[in-house]
């Protein structure tokens, strides 16, 4: 963990332009303090030795309020500011993120990790665990550059009153970082593990939420409870553990900068007792010695308690670093037929140690039907994540035609891509929103409309509905059948203007005479000169196609040991 980590001020601007203003404040808070210090020691100095009156220390009593008024500002400027930049940070990084994960693709976020998957993992992430970095940017942040200006800055003022002093300070400076570094080795273990607990046991939940309705009908509801409470045990054992870390990193440098400033005041008594020292001067060094060590007795606490923000971005950082394929250069026109052909394609799956798929070869071209069939996991669904851009293989060719010009897949820019693809894949999700909203009916005829709600067979589930097409869907599709659901991505589907039309198993979940209504809603796209991909396991999905393609799975050569 680095006191001051460079990527985070490269990823984010917020933090560099709110560095840059902590940096100006800590200036001025030096300033500050060492006037305070001489101000303070100017009106005490004369009142104990010449017995001043007020009248006498009017003009420093008034400075030292002017000071002491102008150091409750500064710290209040800086930490509004330090509240608004946290904010703009944290949502800077999270947009980051998930800019990020969606460059990386569904592929990169279905892979399994330690707590469940990468999806959990970052839905985690941008969650609870950014927030985790307010403490160090509220905190530790301005501390730190407090530390770079106030500490040397009172150190040189405590040498040019008393060069003693000035020794021993400078002799205890050093063991506050050494016990910041040897408390800070077993703070991040503890920050670490207890980021993968909370990891673990949000995935656990969100699975549980998920899947909870089924739970239900089976009456296993309470079944994962137990699970639940074990992994929230846990969580709430490692985050004690941090607490007790931070605790006694706090005891530790408190009991030295304690023992730090006993020494200076008492070798300061005994030299005023033998008139070695001036008593101003001393009060001045006595005022000071505290000071010196306060910005770095704070930093050390802030940064421990700062442990679980350093471990969150730390694990962002590692996300934010994952190579993504670079951009196309090669725009696709808005008109225009597409066409896509892979060729010899195979994708590596470390985590199984297969090609999935190994060697597969279709296309997908105008008013042509076809369909990828093959085993479960032998990558159906990867093969046309390459056919869409979305997954880079690890050997084979990709490439787009359109006017007569073919493009390799790594020159084309995906997001021109997109436009020409309407996509129902597996999990399609429905936005909470009503029907008419999520159709987009809006921007279509009537009588476009109810020829794609009569093709999907969509209108009947429309005609049982009080409210119509104005019924509103719950996240996810919830007050929807997963029939229902089904005929609804349909629908939206059949509306699309797009000329490549991918569908991963389209009949799942769907009763005999609906899937019959969704194959002749696919010949119809046929008819009209759409490119149709789909991914099939039924005999009757297989019969419409024109063409079928066999996608094989191919397991590594293992070598001996």
């Amino acid at each position: 963990m680095k006191p001051l980590d460079p990527d985070l001020l490269r990823h984010t601007s917020a933090a560099r332009g709110y560095v840059i203003l902590t940096a100006a404040l800590g200036f001025v808070t030096s300033g500050l303090v060492l006037a305070q210090a001489v101000l303070l020691a100017a009106v005490l100095a004369p009142v104990i030795t010449a017995n001043a009156t007020l009248t006498d220390v009017r003009v420093p009593l008034i400075a030292l309020a002017c000071v002491a008024v102008a150091r409750a500002g500064v710290a209040a400027l800086q930490t509004r500011f330090a509240h608004r930049a946290a904010t703009r940070v944290i949502a800077g990084l999270r947009r980051d993120l998930l800019t990020r994960a969606l460059a990386l693709g569904p592929r990169w976020l279905t892979a399994p990790t330690e707590s469940g998957t990468r999806a959990s993992d970052l839905h985690t992430l941008t969650t609870r665990g950014l927030e985790d970095l307010r403490p160090y940017i509220i905190n530790y942040l301005p501390q730190l550059l407090l530390t770079a200006t106030v500490t040397p800055v009172a150190l040189v003022l405590v040498f040019g009153l008393d060069i003693i002093s000035g020794l021993i300070i400078a002799g205890t400076i050093p063991l506050v970082p050494l016990f910041m570094i040897l408390v800070g080795t077993l703070t991040q273990t503890s920050s670490q593990r207890r980021l993968v607990t909370m990891s673990r046991l949000g995935a656990q939940v969100l699975d549980l939420l998920t899947g909870l309705a089924t739970l239900r009908s089976f009456g296993r509801e309470r079944g994962p409870a137990a699970r639940v409470r074990a992994l929230g045990e846990a969580y709430t054992r490692s985050t004690m553990t941090t607490l007790r870390v931070a605790f006694l990193s706090g005891m530790v440098l408190e009991l030295l900068t304690t023992l730090s400033v006993a020494l200076v005041a008492v070798a300061m008594g005994l030299r005023l007792v033998y008139g070695q020292v001036g008593l101003e001067a001393a009060l001045a060094v006595i005022i000071l010695a505290p000071e010196v060590h306060l910005p770095l007795r704070q930093v050390g606490q802030h940064f421990h308690a700062s442990t679980n923000g350093i471990a969150a971005w730390e694990r962002a950082k590692a996300v934010l670093d994952e190579p993504v394929r670079p951009p196309g250069q090669v725009c696709l026109s808005g008109h225009g037929d597409v066409r896509i052909d892979v060729r010899d394609v195979s994708v590596g799956s470390p985590e199984r140690a297969v090609d999935a798929p190994a060697g597969v070869s279709f296309s997908v071209e105008p008013g042509v039907i076809t369909a990828l069939r093959g085993p479960s996991g032998s990558g159906k669904s990867t093969a046309v994540l390459v056919a869409l851009g979305l997954v880079t293989p690890t050997s084979g060719r990709v490439t787009v035609t359109q006017g007569g010009v073919t493009t390799d897949m790594p020159d084309v820019e995906v997001g021109t891509l997109w436009r020409h693809v309407a996509w129902l894949n597996q999990r399609s999700p429905l936005p909470p929103a009503s029907l008419a909203e999520i159709l987009g009916v809006a921007d279509h005829t009537p009588e476009r409309v109810q020829q794609a709600l009569a093709a999907s067979g969509l209108d009947t589930v429309v005609a049982g509905l009080a409210a119509g097409l104005d019924t509103r869907v719950g996240y996810g599709g919830v007050g929807l059948s997963v029939g229902q659901r089904q005929r609804v991505h349909v629908a939206r589907t059949l509306l699309s203007d797009a000329g490549v039309v991918v569908l991963d198993e389209p009949t799942a979940h769907l009763d005999a005479a609906t899937e019959e209504t969704v194959m002749a809603a696919m010949k119809d796209l046929r008819d009209a000169g759409r490119a149709v991909l789909v991914v099939a396991h039924r005999p009757s999905l297989l019969s419409l196609a024109d063409r079928v393609v066999d996608v094989r799975s191919s397991v590594w050569e293992r070598s001996p040991v």
